[in-house]
Formats: C-alpha cells, structure tokens, sequence
C-alpha cells in the first residue's frame, strides 16, 4: 500500500513538474496574452456621447444616426458614437454646460441655444435673415460660418458642422396671415431673446420653453400658437393640437455640431480625420434630407388636409419684414459690425 501511494506520489509530482517547467510558461503565457488583448482592445475604444432634443425620425436624429454609423465603419469600431435622442439624456438648457464640462462629448443645438450667452450667433435668428437654401449655403461655407465658430472657442467647445433643419412656419388656432393677427396670441418660442423681441413685436406674448413639453402646452391650450420646421410639426404630431399653419419661411432653424474641444485635442489625427469624413458625410445627408422631408410632408399636410394652410404671398412678406425691421435694429450693435456687414452683402446679392 505505501508503495502505491509513494509511486502515484512521483507520478503527480512528475506531471506537475511537466506543467510547470515544460507546458507552464507557454500554456500560461497564451492564455494571459489573450486576456491581455482584448482587455487592451476595450479599454482603448473612445465613446463619443452624442446627445440632442428632436425625434429620431427627423433629419436631425436621422443624421446624428448615420454620423454614428460612419463614425464606426470609418474608423474600424476604434470610436463608438453612442447616440441619445429626444432628451433622454439632457435638455436644451443642460446639454451645452454638460458639453463643455466634458460628461458628454458631442452635441447639436439650434442656435437659439447658443445665442444666449454668445451674442453673435443672434444673427442666425433674425428674421427673413435667409429667404432660401442657397443663401444657407453660402453663408454657413463663408465669413459668416468662421466667424460664428471661432466665438465658440472661449467656452472650450469646437463647431464642426451646419445641419439644416429647414424654414419655419407658424400654427396657431386662428389664421396668422396679417402681422397684426398676432396681436394678443400666446406663442411658443425656443427661449431667446431675439425670438421674444420678435413676437413682441408683432403684439404676441411669447412663452419660452423647452422642445419635449411643446406638444402638451399645445394640448392644454397654455399656448395659442408656435413656430417651426413642418419636419417637427409632422413628427411630433402637432397638427393634432393646431388648426392653422401659414408657411411664411420667416426664419431658418439649423443646428450647429460642436464637439467637446479639450476632448477633440487628444484624439488621434487619423481618428479626427476618419470622424470629420463621417460629418461631412453625414452632413451632406442631413441637408438633403432636411430639404426632401419638409417638402414631402407638407405635401402630406396639404394633402390630407391635416391642418388649414395659407402659403404667405409676396406682399405678406414684404408686411412682415417691414413690421419686424425693429429686431434688426435692436440686436445689430450687439452682433457687431462685422457680420452685420455680412448680411447685408448677402442681402444686396439677392
């Protein structure tokens, strides 16, 4: 019996020795350089968290989705744009300070979101600032697009992009044709001063808020009317609570792509260039979509006759650009000469 035991003794010790000394370090040494990897692969992916207000169905979050898309084939999965639509993540008024305090790295806000605490980008609000697309596109491509993103770079923030969201119309429950029929209407606005001095003057009182409670302001009637791409009317169903839209393309509602700077400094060049290509991509596509869709779905208002529609004519225009001439007056010494000259080149080439 103990000489059993003594053999299976040696035996054990023999294997073991084996592992140790003949199997060990390479078993052990393959299996760790594995781990090791992919540890390594995860832990060197970069998320980029990209947050915005609108619906996923409009071109802003279709875009935002198709950036996300590029982003990842273009770089190999190396980045991850985690997308987060609707304000599920931040609202209008928490996304730009969460941006610049780096809990999130990209964003898309209207202008009217950054003209609050940068008084140039009042300029983008004025109205009939843009009669059409072309003049968009060439302001944004030009002086006036490099001198609005150089005033983001003293609150650490780095605009990479224009995406267009279309021209806005207004809904209330009475016609809007007139610039006095707006006298005494409770109009919803995107918190701005601009936007309030707007309606104001026009004899309104406007209500700012924030994009999600829109709907049900409207439902409860704590609001008459509002203004907005039909891409947002149709998508958030406010025809449901609006009986009257006038298309009056009175201003232009865009989005300005802005990552977090400190954030884009340390990316690597051929990330930054992979993740840039993806924009440019992804902008061109939210362009023309934004354009397609708007037209499409008026046509759909129209249509299906979902809410009374009056096109503005020519002389309705030219009523209210001589009503609202005070916002241009009121806000110019504070946008600065400089893209005040700007508009006006681009004004006299019309």
């Amino acid at each position: 019996m103990k000489s059993w035991i003594s053999i299976s003794l040696i035996i054990l010790l023999g294997l073991a020795s084996a592992l140790l000394i003949g199997f060990g370090p390479d078993y052990f040494s393959i299996g760790e350089s594995d781990m090791d990897g992919e540890q390594e692969g995860l832990s060197e992916q970069i998320i980029i968290k990209f947050s915005h207000v609108v619906a996923e169905y409009t071109p802003k979050g279709l875009a935002v989705d198709r950036f996300a898309q590029l982003v990842k084939e273009k770089t190999n999965g190396k980045v991850e744009v985690q997308v987060f639509p609707n304000s599920i993540l931040h609202s209008e008024q928490t996304e730009i300070p969460a941006l610049i305090s780096g809990e999130i790295q990209m964003i898309a806000p209207a202008y009217s979101h950054l003209s609050g605490t940068i008084p140039q980008w009042s300029v983008l609000e004025l109205p009939y600032v843009f009669l059409n697309y072309q003049e968009v596109e060439t302001a944004f491509q030009g002086k006036i697009g490099e001198i609005l993103f150089s005033t983001l770079e003293k609150s650490g923030m780095k605009g990479l992009a224009f995406w267009s969201s279309g021209f806005k119309q207004v809904t209330a429950n009475q016609p809007l044709i007139l610039p006095t029929d707006f006298q005494g209407q409770r109009i919803r606005i995107i918190p701005s001063k601009v936007l309030d001095t707007h309606y104001r003057t026009l004899g309104a009182i406007p209500v700012g808020s924030s994009f999600g409670d829109l709907y049900s302001l409207l439902a409860t009637g704590k609001v008459d009317g509002e203004e907005n791409t039909i891409s947002n009317l149709y998508t958030k169903r406010l025809y449901e609570v609006q009986k009257h839209l006038t298309v009056s393309n009175h201003n232009f509602l865009g989005y300005a792509v802005i990552v977090n700077e400190p954030f884009w400094k340390e990316l690597p060049d051929d990330l930054k260039q992979a993740i840039e290509e993806a924009l440019q991509e992804a902008t061109a596509f939210n362009n023309q979509l934004s354009v397609e869709m708007n037209a499409q779905q008026l046509d759909e208002v129209l249509t299906k006759e979902l809410m009374q529609t009056h096109i503005q004519t020519e002389e309705e225009r030219a009523a209210w650009r001589q009503a609202l001439q005070p916002v241009y007056d009121s806000f110019a010494p504070q946008i600065g000469p400089e893209l005040m000259q700007e508009i006006e080149k681009l004004h006299l080439a019309r």
